[in-house]
């Protein structure tokens, strides 16, 4: 029992490690950001965000958590 487990584990964490390398934007992917961010804009134009907000997207923006 306890050896199928680990097979299974051994067999699993390779895939996982190769679909986190993934980070290519394909263009689908780059279209949807742009009208995320077209969104964001039209909502900071009626609702403009405050100095915590500000800093917040800043942190998420060096990060790269956007």
């Amino acid at each position: 029992m306890l050896r199928k487990s680990l097979v299974g584990i051994a067999l699993v964490l390779p895939l996982m490690g190769a679909l986190a390398a993934c980070d290519d934007d394909g263009p689908a992917e780059k279209a949807g950001e742009k009208i995320d961010n077209a969104g964001q804009s039209l909502k900071d134009a009626v609702d403009p965000p405050g100095p915590a907000e500000k800093a917040g997207r800043d942190v998420d923006k060096a990060i790269g958590s956007d």
